[in-house]
């Protein structure tokens, strides 16, 4: 297993108890496969500029270790999901 981190927004009219249960539904996709070492619930920040005419954001930070198949499947979630404005999962090299 590899250390990996994602970085992903949450669209900002999501209500807050619909973004917990996304961040756990997001860890447990991890979990199954990898282990969880840490997340980062940011909050709500502005974006740099506009996406999908949104301004706001909910950030989440998380550092796994997992496989590749767990990564593939993630990523695969969060682009199908209509809540996740953007990620990126990245492999943490330190």
């Amino acid at each position: 297993m590899r250390k990996y981190e994602v970085m992903y927004i949450i669209r900002p009219d999501v209500e807050q108890e619909n973004v917990q249960a996304l961040v756990e539904k997001f860890n447990g996709i991890i979990s199954n496969g990898g282990e969880v070492t840490k997340t980062d619930v940011i909050g709500k920040r502005r974006l740099a500029y506009e996406i999908n005419k949104l301004r706001d954001g909910y950030f989440v930070l998380v550092h796994f270790n997992a496989t590749t198949e767990v990564v593939n499947e993630l990523d695969r979630i969060m682009k199908i999901s209509d809540e996740v404005i953007r990620s990126l999962i990245v492999r943490d090299v330190a």
